[in-house]
């Protein structure tokens, strides 16, 4: 398990020779005091204006994690079938962000694109944790069941009333994350509140920009108070019936995307003939991929491999050396609550508006990026494994000095959840790294915001093909090493919790 955790640090760090890293703004730190100075002075009174961005934010997630269980469940109970979990890698290994930019041309700048773009990829999500609840749950109640008993009794009464309560709280996790990938659509032009954050940003509002950052924590910190079980049908309703209003569909739309998405060779010449006739033409479609793979892909894809690794490992670091922090064996009750508050701060808030901010300071570079994925991440497994070490009860021998503690006692019965959980996230960290080239890291989403914003939706899809196959890759070499290290599905999932 050590020897795994320094092979991935040393490769990690190893990949920094390759990194761009350059601080490309020549004075990085004269916008520093004025943005510190608007996070000591929030204009709340800007927030008035807010209201319809913040709506749009709940229902974006309100409905797109309706949408997301209504078709995950089913997902779920055939996730045994291999083409089910085939197609529920490939949608979620699409950041939300990429969903959007393939739902815009088909239903337009509005909050159905949002909706659709969490939805989907979150489907996939759902139904692979909810049948590794499902599979990892108690089976003794099932060996009670009489003999012959169908399938829905046995889940009902065997299953259904085993797994309810991580279901629930996987649900209302998973609805925290919507509430953020809602934000961060908002930067490519959805009505959120991303939308009027990034705006405060360019214009230099700092004090405006801070009020739309603590109503968003607030938002956040406030779930438990709104988010109760009896009125989430209530929110459900008033949600859909608000989208019901922006829903618009063409079905022409749909055709469009769908020859627009084919590789340029397939509709040249129906495109100069003005027929928009496809030939086949495979020899000519081949050098495209190919000229498309050499001039963009390979560079965005070692860019994202590079970022990727290299947060995997700062992330790690992060996470080891922060927990104590929140953790009764090392810290006194002011100083816990001080670390919980930052925790809370940093894991709350989405690892693009981190990048987005720094990037302001330093230019775009593998810097800004590798600060934001890791700091983002790491508090979110700081916060997991500070907990797990709360409820450890020390030897009567444990040392009584906190660094030998932390080295000796502490950290060596909790490692070997925080080094699995950190393989979990390594491919939500590559789902990120790849996202952040929308802000000018090379990375592929560099490219394929490029492609989008010239409109070549084939080249677009291409890069989104490829972004796809190295998550794919990257998840199933992450689980053939969580089985390597021989942790159940069922600890991981305690541990979302």
């Amino acid at each position: 398990m050590l020897k795994t955790s320094l092979h991935f640090l040393v490769l990690g760090f190893f990949l920094l020779l390759f990194a761009d890293l350059e601080v490309t703004v020549l004075d990085p730190w004269i916008e520093l005091p004025r943005i510190f100075s608007g996070l000591v002075t929030p204009d709340l009174l800007s927030l008035w204006s807010m209201w319809v961005a913040l709506l749009n934010t709940l229902i974006f997630a309100l409905c797109g994690i309706a949408l997301a269980i209504a078709m995950g469940i089913p997902l779920a109970f055939a996730f045994s079938l291999a083409p089910v979990r085939m197609g529920c890698a490939v949608v979620r290994a699409v950041h939300e962000i990429f969903w959007a930019f393939i739902f815009l041309p088909i239903v337009g700048l509005n909050p159905v694109c949002g909706v659709f773009a969490i939805a989907v990829p979150y489907a996939g999500i759902f139904a692979k944790v909810f049948a590794e609840i499902r599979q990892e749950s108690d089976q003794r109640p099932l060996r009670a069941l009489p003999i012959g008993a169908d399938w829905f009794s046995r889940f009902c009464y065997g299953v259904f009333p085993i797994v309810t309560r991580s279901l629930r709280n996987y649900t209302a996790y998973r609805f925290e994350c919507a509430l953020r990938s809602s934000a961060v659509l908002g930067f490519i032009g959805l009505p959120t509140l991303g939308f009027q954050l990034e705006t405060a940003f360019r214009e230099g509002n700092y004090s405006e920009a801070a009020a739309i950052l603590y109503l968003f924590y607030m938002l956040i910190l406030s779930l438990k108070v709104w988010l109760k079980p009896k009125l989430v049908p209530i929110w459900l309703a008033g949600a859909f019936v608000l989208l019901a209003k922006d829903v618009s569909f063409r079905w022409e739309n749909v055709t469009r995307f769908g020859r627009e998405i084919l590789p340029w060779p397939m509709r040249r010449e129906g495109f100069a003939a003005g027929t928009d006739a496809l030939k086949l033409a495979p020899a000519e479609t081949y050098a495209w991929l190919q000229s498309l793979f050499q001039n963009q892909g390979i560079h965005g894809l070692w860019n994202t491999l590079v970022l990727t690794q290299i947060a995997l490992a700062v992330t790690g670091l992060v996470a080891v050396f922060t927990f104590p922090v929140v953790c009764r064996h090392f810290s006194g009750r002011p100083t816990r609550s001080l670390g919980n508050l930052l925790l809370v701060v940093l894991r709350t808030t989405p690892e693009y508006i981190i990048a987005y901010i720094l990037i302001q300071l330093w230019g775009p570079s593998m810097l800004p990026a590798i600060l934001a994925i890791s700091v983002h991440n790491g508090a979110i497994m700081a916060h997991l494994t500070g907990g797990q070490a709360n409820q450890l009860d020390l030897r009567l021998d444990a040392p009584s000095r906190r660094s030998d503690r932390f080295g000796f006692e502490v950290l060596p019965r909790v490692y070997g959840q925080l080094l699995a959980f950190l393989f979990y996230r390594w491919e939500v960290i590559a789902r990120e790294s790849a996202i952040l080239g929308i802000l000018g890291v090379y990375t592929l989403g560099f490219y394929i915001d490029s492609a989008v914003s010239t409109d070549k939706l084939d080249q677009a899809m291409a890069l989104i093909g490829l972004s796809v196959l190295l998550n794919v890759g990257i998840d199933a070499v992450s689980q053939a090493v969580r089985r390597w290290l021989r942790l159940s599905v069922g600890e991981l999932v305690t541990l979302r919790e």
